[in-house]
């Protein structure tokens, strides 16, 4: 048997380029990293499948290790963000060593996970196993999260826990807010400024529109508060707006993107039905157009159980009690496939999208001993 290193395993995971993006200027496959990953873990001896996600250029590894109805998941993303190589002061796809850190492009978010896990499967090769050791790498995190939903979609892999590797400083996560990003187009009927009446001003319209998103934010920071987030309440972002095209028409299209971040027991789709309620009366009202629309499918927002079996154990291995973040993960996905679920690796999330992101050094042996600990109780 011979695998690299887990440094080299690293360096290589981070020399294979693998941005996904909606745009397709930067949008690539996984594929040369699923690849990686699929050969060092056959060779390691576990028994892997690469699925195809739809029509795509993206992939999902599914690498198990024994059999049986239960078992434990530690599951990773294998795409990075774009990145612009003018504000890193080392190449992106060179794992660089400084500082007692190893930088590199997903260094942290989340290519570093795999070698950490592969590190922790390699004690258990050989051994019977009670219950199977599943190693699931996915496509599209950060753009789309269609391998997890794919996952979803199929019920499978089955097994009875779930890690997600992303970098929380090997703190216990329990729960998140959930993420939709919406965009409201409004048509209107451009003419000539001089006369209001010869068109339909879309922008006026959607100065309502923006009004009326604000009153929606503020009656849900009413209706919903979590104290254990930092920021207790849901969040709503008007985040970029675009209409007209000189001082001297009227405006005849306008859009608005925004997020919404959402509490765990609230539901995305009955939040846009709720939108779309307020948009169909500002649309009658003005008498112009106003259509909502999706930019991606959303995440729904993620609570595991305080006293489940897997919270309480990483808090014991971890000494840390489990928290919650506002970033979104692909927790609930695979809690949907029936798994206990935490998001728990090595790294800060304040590093994730940087330039110059790293994976800090004296994290790294601490995470591979607690993955060892929880395959040995949930596996042996």
């Amino acid at each position: 048997m011979h695998i690299p290193d887990l440094q080299t395993q690293l360096q290589q995971l981070v020399a294979a380029p693998s941005v996904s993006s909606h745009s397709a200027r930067w949008d690539m496959s996984n594929k040369p990293v699923i690849e990686l990953l699929e050969q060092w873990l056959s060779e390691l001896g576990f028994t892997t499948e690469v699925l195809q996600v739809g029509d795509s250029e993206k992939y999902n590894l599914v690498a198990t290790l024994g059999s049986g109805p239960g078992g434990l998941v530690l599951a990773g993303h294998t795409d990075t963000v774009p990145f612009d190589d003018q504000l890193w002061q080392s190449d992106p796809f060179k794992l660089t060593e400084r500082d007692n850190r190893w930088y590199g492009l997903g260094s942290t978010d989340m290519k570093g996970f795999f070698p950490v896990a592969i590190e922790a499967a390699k004690s258990f090769v050989g051994t019977p196993l009670q219950q199977p050791l599943i190693i699931l790498a996915t496509a599209d995190e950060e753009s789309s999260m269609s391998g997890a939903r794919a996952l979803a979609e199929s019920g499978y892999p089955k097994a009875r826990y779930a890690v997600i590797g992303e970098p929380t400083g090997l703190k216990p996560i329990r729960m998140h807010k959930g993420m939709m990003m919406e965009a409201v187009e409004i048509e209107g009927h451009s003419g000539h400024s001089s006369n209001p009446a010869l068109g339909n001003n879309a922008m006026e319209s959607m100065h309502q529109v923006i009004q009326g998103l604000m009153d929606f934010r503020q009656q849900l920071g009413k209706q919903y508060q979590n104290p254990l987030f930092t920021v207790p309440t849901p969040t709503l972002n008007l985040g970029c707006i675009h209409g007209g095209d000189n001082p001297n028409r009227i405006c005849g299209h306008c859009e608005l993107q925004f997020d919404l971040r959402a509490l765990p027991g609230m539901d995305n789709d009955e939040l846009r039905a709720r939108i779309d309620r307020q948009l169909q009366q500002i649309a009658e009202q003005n008498q112009v157009q106003i259509k909502r629309k999706t930019l991606f499918g959303g995440v729904p927002a993620f609570e595991q159980e305080g006293q489940s079996e897997l919270v309480k154990t990483a808090e014991r291995l971890t000494g840390h009690d489990a928290e919650c973040v506002a970033f979104a993960t692909e927790a609930p996905f695979l809690q949907q496939l029936g798994m206990e679920t935490i998001v728990m690796g090595p790294g800060s999330i304040d590093q994730a999208h940087q330039p110059d992101e790293f994976i800090p050094l004296d994290q790294i042996r601490p995470a591979v001993e607690i993955l060892k600990q929880l395959i040995q109780k949930f596996c042996l």
